[in-house]
């Protein structure tokens, strides 16, 4: 199997890390993308001129075509673009800043898009490539206090699944990778910002606090053997659910959706009113 060339954001730590590491070291080639430099250069150290790191900031557009255009010219192709790079934001709907809220939607979404449009025009030039967002768990279903990062997440879907059917005929795959809960620094300071809390919901941060400590997290590490699969199917899903906690989850929810959509069933079909053909 021909060796591939990817784009990764996000690319110093966590997942994006691992992902990076696993692809070198089957002997890809990775343009590894962060904010900082500094903390990517042990890949050239590593891989030497298999990697090149790039400093990027996806909030950059500018910086994002320019890092995007560097990595193809570099490589000569782009196989892979897998967008890595977001953070969350903890705090009620209530409590957070609308500005905290317009920059996490820049990273986890914008920054996302930024980098899908600045790779089509090179990806339909070859005919070829694959097109990753890291969605989440929570991209699916939503949950207390990170409502926002869910929501950037849901919007990341919504995104991707629009996008697939617009680029299949250009030879095209578009995947969704929607990770669980693992034991990754996500979460720490360096991925995650606080809204100042207000005392109306101390007993909720409390429960949900307790909640996430007795949480069972999965090792990262696993995960790259599945996302080299996914690369290399002919006929790669959609949407893929990341470690065994998401599709448990995903069929609960979608049951209580379901039911709660057919008790309203007479009500909903009550609005349709009188169809009409709109031509």
């Amino acid at each position: 199997m021909e060796n591939k060339v990817w784009f990764i954001t996000g690319a110093s730590r966590g997942l994006g890390r691992i992902w990076a590491e696993a692809a070198l070291s089957r002997g890809d080639k990775v343009a590894a993308t962060a904010r900082t430099p500094e903390s990517i250069a042990e890949f050239k150290e590593r891989f030497g001129d298999a990697v090149l790191p790039l400093a990027l900031d996806v909030t950059d557009s500018q910086q994002v075509e320019h890092a995007v255009q560097q990595a193809y010219t570099h490589f000569g192709r782009l196989d892979v673009i897998l967008n890595n790079a977001a953070y969350t934001l903890v705090g009620t709907t209530e409590e957070a800043d609308e500005s905290d809220v317009r920059e996490l939607f820049d990273t986890n979404y914008f920054g996302t898009l930024r980098v899908i449009q600045a790779a089509l025009p090179l990806l339909r030039l070859q005919g070829s490539g694959h097109i990753l967002g890291v969605s989440s768990a929570m991209g699916i279903v939503a949950a207390p206090l990170i409502g926002f990062y869910c929501a950037s997440k849901w919007a990341v879907e919504a995104l991707h699944d629009s996008l697939a059917q617009e680029v299949k005929s250009f030879g095209i795959k578009v995947t969704l990778l929607e990770p669980g809960a693992y034991a990754t620094d996500f979460g720490s300071p360096l991925s995650m910002k606080t809204s100042q809390g207000l005392e109306v919901y101390a007993e909720l941060r409390n429960r949900v606090s307790v909640r996430l400590s007795s949480e069972e997290r999965g090792d990262p590490n696993a995960t790259a053997e599945a996302i080299l699969q996914i690369i290399d199917a002919e006929d790669p899903p959609l949407r893929f659910a990341v470690g065994a906690k998401v599709l448990p989850l995903v069929r609960g929810v979608y049951a209580d959706r379901l039911a709660t959509w057919e008790t309203w069933e007479a009500v909903s079909n009550g609005a349709q009113g009188t169809s009409v053909s709109h031509r």
